[in-house]
């Protein structure tokens, strides 16, 4: 009888809040989630609607008869104590129009579209700038302000790609992204100079990566070798392939 007694006795209070406790944490979960999903998808409205506005103007550099010119890059990149991992990016110039896509670059398992604006301006001393705006997903997930920019005199010549990543689901994972470069062409196809690279996808010693680079150039097709880090810690080797249609 008393067996009976206490199966049939209500639940502890402890247990009551317990179980409370465990649906209201399942209740905020479903909320962050749905939050974040709201947060992605105006990341990439803005993305869609900042497009359309920069196609549906009308600039004669953006006519018919301007042929699209598209960049294929692929940088493999061989950490010291990390994985290798494979980053293509693709980009497609059609006078003022840039648009871009990229895969493992803001982060692994992250790709990110973007929208341009092309600017161009000097003879001998050349300056190319294009403002961007992007999505982020994956890994990372967020929009995210970017720019390339490239200033060429003569045979020397400096660049920068760089963004800043405003993710939409915590504010710890804001990030700034950059790669400036500085150098000297040699001859028509070879190249050499000095670059730099902050980035998320893998992490060294150094907080911002610092080397060298040899470049080749065989009509539509570029090879680019980055040497990071040497002296400073372990180093981390890139191999860029580009082709240009």
């Amino acid at each position: 009888m008393n067996d009976c007694a206490s199966r049939d006795a209500p639940p502890p209070a402890s247990a009551n809040r317990e179980r409370s406790f465990h649906l209201s944490t399942q209740k905020m979960r479903a909320t962050t989630r749905k939050h974040d999903r709201l947060r992605l998808k105006s990341a990439l409205a803005l993305v869609v609607l900042a497009g359309s506005q920069l196609l549906a103007q009308n600039t004669p550099t953006a006519s018919s008869r301007t042929p699209w010119e598209v960049l294929l890059t692929v940088d493999g990149y061989i950490p010291a104590n990390e994985d290798g991992y494979v980053s293509p990016i693709v980009a497609a110039d059609h006078g003022w129009i840039h648009l871009e896509a990229r895969y493992n670059y803001e982060n692994l398992r992250t790709g990110s579209l973007w929208i341009g604006y092309n600017f161009r301006a000097g003879q001998k001393l050349v300056f190319e700038i294009t403002p961007m705006i992007g999505g982020v997903l994956g890994r990372s997930t967020g929009i995210a302000p970017g720019c390339e920019a490239s200033l060429e005199y003569k045979r020397v010549t400096l660049s920068i790609t760089n963004e800043y990543v405003f993710d939409t689901n915590r504010k710890a994972g804001n990030f700034y992204y950059g790669e400036p470069e500085l150098s000297y062409r040699l001859t028509d196809w070879l190249r050499v100079g000095v670059a730099a690279q902050h980035t998320k996808a893998f992490q060294t010693k150094l907080d911002v990566q610092r080397g060298l680079l040899v470049g080749f150039k065989h009509k539509r097709a570029k090879f680019t070798v980055y040497e990071y880090d040497l002296g400073w810690t372990s180093p981390t080797v890139v191999l860029e392939v580009g082709w240009t249609f």
